[in-house]
């Protein structure tokens, strides 16, 4: 497995594997990768020659209070795993690769960015669909890998994909979860032994949502007014949103007759965790 740092490394490589005829497949990372991050690679093994995957803490889609220095990091963890996977190669850029002292392009949606995370974290979109387009330029894959977990990111994803007619094809990833039902996520390490206990409130409010509908439930406010009960009775949790909007367009639809996203992001302590279920 190759460790790269440059764009023109990368792009190297890839120009060498073109040259084979060989399909590349995408995985983008913040890297203290787990077990979700590995269900990505896997299934980017499975269907592409070689895969690249990207280790970047990209500071652009980090607000002003949020955690950008205190994200956490091990790179030499990371690569173990990306190895293991079958990565054939790791992009590990320093930020200063990614963007020259006087960066000014950005690339920007609207409409599908601005209800869930983006009401909370109105400059988030922007960041991520500017280094992904930048990854996408670099590494041109023919696929793509996201998880589920990040909704709300993999429509946007999709939406930037089709609006600009990128020749590549995004996979979302189904949402890996520990034994007890937690959302696999890298700031779950921020989560203290009970704060840790506290975060279940957060599966077991999209499980229940999640039953609701799946029995039959078309009242969306029933749905979100349960959950967000079950959330509110954690005393260590305080609710962002609880929310459900269509699944294509992220537009507010509280009658479950289309498919359907619900979304939710609590704090549990200073922790912003998120998780979803998806209804079609």
């Amino acid at each position: 497995m190759q460790i790269e740092k440059t764009v023109e490394g990368v792009r190297a490589q890839v120009r060498a594997w073109r040259k084979e005829g060989l399909r590349i497949g995408l995985v983008p990372t913040m890297g203290y990768l787990h077990e979700g991050h590995q269900s990505l690679i896997d299934r980017a093994v499975k269907e592409n020659d070689r895969v690249v995957v990207s280790v970047f803490v990209n500071p652009i889609q980090f607000g002003p209070t949020e955690d950008l220095d205190t994200y956490p990091r091990d790179f030499e963890a990371d690569c173990i795993l990306c190895e293991k996977a079958g990565a054939a190669l790791v992009f590990a850029p320093e930020v200063s690769e990614m963007y020259v002292e006087d960066f000014s392009t950005f690339v920007d949606t609207s409409k599908v960015t601005e209800e869930l995370c983006g009401k909370s974290r109105p400059t988030h979109f922007r960041g991520v669909c500017t280094v992904v387009n930048k990854l996408f330029h670099i590494a041109a894959p023919d696929r793509a890998y996201f998880g589920q977990k990040d909704a709300q990111q993999l429509a946007v994803v999709r939406r930037m994909v089709r609006d600009l007619n990128m020749d590549i094809e995004i996979i979302g990833c189904p949402i890996i979860r520990e034994k007890d039902g937690l959302a696999k996520s890298s700031r779950n390490a921020y989560l203290s032994p009970e704060e840790r206990k506290a975060a279940l409130v957060l599966s077991k409010a999209i499980f229940t949502g999640k039953a609701m509908v799946e029995e039959g439930e078309k009242d969306g406010e029933k749905v979100l007014e349960t959950m967000q009960n079950i959330i509110q009775a954690e005393p260590l949790a305080r609710i962002d949103y609880v929310e459900m909007v269509k699944w294509d367009t992220i537009e507010p639809h509280h009658q479950i007759d289309c498919p359907i996203l619900v979304a939710i992001a609590v704090y549990i302590g200073k922790t912003r965790l998120i998780d979803n279920f998806l209804s079609h």
